[in-house]
């Protein structure tokens, strides 16, 4: 469990001018950051942000208390998180630094911190940096100072990289791909990816003004991109978040494909190639229909808890090298190191080319079940999940259910709301059994 002040599973998020995302702020966990990674030898770090209008003012704050520690900075400007876990490994730089608050609207942002190995910090150097916040802040000596440099061809080497992740023996000649970029952070690199592949490119959220990130757009929001990709007659359309992470598809039809279909595309594809080291890591969130079409192909599934550390955490640990999060955020160790919407983009679209196939036709195989999820607020002082009654109706939906569906509830890690999740083959009775359970909680109160 987390236990930290300011880190959560994240790095540190929150709206810009509040505490902790103003410029004060950020200021000293500059500063903090640099004290303790300057322990570990290199005095160099990489700085990228999203398209944000406060990445500017927090950029500069942060390159602010990095020199005043002694470290100097590389800005790349804006660029998608996955593509500053890359540079900070090949540029060996003591960590990489991103600015961004996801699929978040505008307003707020963030800060993300990645080791030289590409990967999330590990949680005793959080909670180091943590410690150093407690501190005065105290200049290096004028000469000990860190100086500030732009790194140029961020973009083209990050192109280079996606693209050596596509087969090289296939091509994207004659697919007609939509992309929504969210007007984020992906907008100058997935169009040139794909159209460098081969593809035909029509390109939409890629005109970012600072403040219509994520905006009605993107993985969160992909009305636009279905109705773009019908009246374009296009093979697929292609949804990313606003710092490039997460990927959502839409198939020839303007269906949504989420992340537990990507993911049983991609593992069905690697298994097919006989590239397929052990099983799939997914969430508690992820759906039955994944785990069972999975079990059919003989591939093993486990579920770990909501959020992708957790995820490459267990991959990590079972040796694995595929898990994903049905909101669309895919690791695929076998690439790189971290969640990249436009490397898992790329596997799937090889899938659709290697097997001259459909999108829609990929996704046969695997049935999503309905879920159904009701939030029940409580007051506070007794927890429903405690309860008797509440224990009782779960147990009995779970005998409806046999080994056709599943269970869920969870407590919201900021407010006081129950999430009931019924999922089962059958919509009608998911949804009777899901608000049967809710008011074995509201009956709590």
């Amino acid at each position: 469990m987390n236990h930290n002040k300011y880190f959560g599973t994240d790095g540190i998020r929150g709206k810009v001018g509040d505490t902790p995302i103003t410029p004060d702020f950020v200021l000293k966990l500059g500063w903090a950051a640099g004290k303790v990674l300057a322990r570990h030898g290199s005095r160099k770090i990489i700085i990228g942000k999203d398209t944000r209008i406060s990445g500017y003012m927090l950029e500069s704050v942060l390159e602010a208390g990095l020199a005043a520690a002694g470290l100097s900075t590389a800005f790349t400007g804006p660029m998608p998180t996955p593509a500053i876990a890359y540079l900070t490994r090949t540029f060996r730089a003591e960590a990489g630094i991103v600015i961004s608050a996801s699929h978040n609207p505008f307003y707020d942002n963030g800060i993300k911190f990645f080791s030289i190995e590409g990967t999330k910090l590990p949680d005793e150097v959080e909670q180091a940096i943590e410690a150093e916040l407690g501190n005065k802040l105290m200049c290096v000596e004028s000469a000990e100072l860190g100086k500030a440099s732009r790194i140029g061809d961020a973009a083209s080497r990050y192109i280079e990289f996606c693209k050596g992740t596509f087969p090289r023996n296939l091509s994207l000649k004659g697919l007609k791909v939509v992309v929504d970029c969210a007007n984020g952070a992906t907008y100058h690199i997935a169009p040139s990816v794909l159209r460098e592949l081969g593809a035909e490119v029509v390109a939409i959220g890629c005109q970012p003004d600072g403040m219509n990130i994520n905006k009605e757009c993107g993985t969160t929001d992909v009305r636009q991109l279905q109705s773009r990709v019908l009246a374009e007659n296009a093979h697929i359309g292609i949804a990313y978040d606003g710092d490039g992470d997460r990927m959502i598809l839409v198939d020839h039809l303007g269906h949504k494909v989420d992340g537990d279909q990507i993911i049983y595309i991609i593992a069905r594809e690697k298994m097919r190639q006989g590239q397929l080291a052990g099983g799939v890591v997914g969430t508690l969130m992820s759906n039955m229909g994944l785990e069972l079409s999975l079990k059919k192909l003989g591939i093993p599934f486990v579920r770990t808890r909501v959020g992708d550390r957790y995820v490459l955490e267990k991959m990590q640990e079972k040796g694995w090298r595929i898990g994903a999060e049905n909101s669309g955020h895919v690791i695929l160790l076998d690439h790189t190191t971290t969640g990249d919407g436009i490397i898992a983009g790329l596997q799937v679209l090889s899938a659709m080319v290697g097997n001259s196939m459909k999108l829609h036709d990929l996704c046969h195989g695997m049935r999503l079940f309905p879920q159904t999820l009701v939030n029940v607020r409580f007051a506070g002082k007794n927890n429903p999940l405690n309860s008797i009654t509440v224990i009782k109706a779960c147990e009995e939906v779970e005998r409806k259910l046999a080994e056709q569906g599943r269970v869920l509830l969870r407590q919201s890690g900021t407010e006081h709301l129950i999430r009931v999740m019924v999922e089962g083959e059958d919509e009608t009775k998911v949804t009777h059994l899901a608000h049967y359970i809710a008011d074995a909680v509201k009956a709590v109160n």
